[in-house]
């Protein structure tokens, strides 16, 4: 099987309302929304009516493979060849998480386990780290 190729990630910056959660993911943290009177979690880029009624709070960082796809891209002889894997994963704690799938070239299977890794996002010191998932 042809190994995936590892594609840089785009750089990204934080801005107020993502400030906390990449104050965790270079502490190597995957957090997730709390609701405090409920106990509810909520992925982290879930939109909610108030701020005051959520926590941020950290989650295993583990997971499972929903769906996955492979994208595509054309090498400089112009062929089609993979670039990257992009995956839905559930999380341990349930809520759902779009992420770049790390691996070595075995093709992911759905329900296969993962894990999160926290890679950098470009090379400037405001570029944020985020969570990519790797097979286990």
């Amino acid at each position: 099987m042809t190994a995936i190729l590892s594609i840089p990630l785009v750089p990204v910056r934080r801005d107020a309302q993502t400030a906390e959660f990449f104050d965790g993911t270079a502490r190597g943290e995957f957090l997730l929304r709390e609701n405090i009177r409920t106990g509810e979690l909520l992925a982290p880029q879930t939109a909610v009516a108030n701020d005051a009624d959520y926590r941020w709070t950290p989650a295993g960082g583990r997971g499972r493979i929903i769906s996955w796809t492979t994208v595509y891209g054309r090498n400089a002889d112009r062929d089609v060849v993979p670039q990257h894997i992009l995956a839905v994963v559930e999380l341990d704690e349930g809520p759902w998480w779009w992420t770049r799938l790390v691996t070595d070239g075995t093709e992911p299977l759905t329900g296969a386990s993962v894990h999160a890794e926290f890679h950098k996002s470009g090379e400037a010191d405001e570029h944020e780290y985020v969570p990519v998932f790797v097979l286990d």
